[in-house]
């Protein structure tokens, strides 16, 4: 049972998503206390390799309010831990052009750890958001109709 903490609902609007993985996530004790208590918000954050390491970029995560003097900056730069092959794959897939890894939303997993789940995507243009908006709707009408054909 995965205890979600916030959701990157942009992500799933404006990008195609081709592939998910899960990521731990390195913080600081005050800041899983404040992630317990809900305090993240991922919406305009992506993630970025960098010497081999990848790492999470405008991601919000404050500190508790009790943390005292141990408090953090809520808008660092946080190291996301995967295994090596996993950078590796990530790697050759984001030298192709348009491909981005953004974190769709981050959660506590069965054993309390703190984990982001990466998904690598492809930019869809307005034209393709407006399309897929149109094809959600269509779908929902379907329901409604027959939903009331039911009764």
């Amino acid at each position: 049972m995965n205890k979600i903490v916030a959701t990157n609902r942009k992500a799933l609007r404006g990008y195609e998503i081709l592939e998910t993985l899960e990521a731990g996530i390195e913080l600081k004790g005050s800041e899983v206390k404040g992630l317990r208590q809900g305090n993240a918000n991922i919406n305009d954050s992506f993630a970025r390799i960098e010497n081999g390491e990848v790492f999470l970029y405008n991601s919000y995560i404050a500190s508790a309010p009790q943390a005292g003097h141990f408090k953090t900056e809520p808008e660092g730069i946080r190291k996301l831990l995967l295994h090596r092959r996993q950078i590796d794959k990530l790697y050759q897939s984001l030298t192709q052009r348009g491909y981005t890894l953004i974190p769709t939303k981050i959660y506590f997993n069965e054993r309390g750890l703190a984990k982001v789940e990466l998904a690598l995507c492809k930019g869809k243009k307005i034209y393709d958001i407006r399309q897929s908006i149109k094809e959600k709707e269509a779908q929902l009408k379907i329901r409604r109709v027959l939903k009331n054909k039911k009764r």
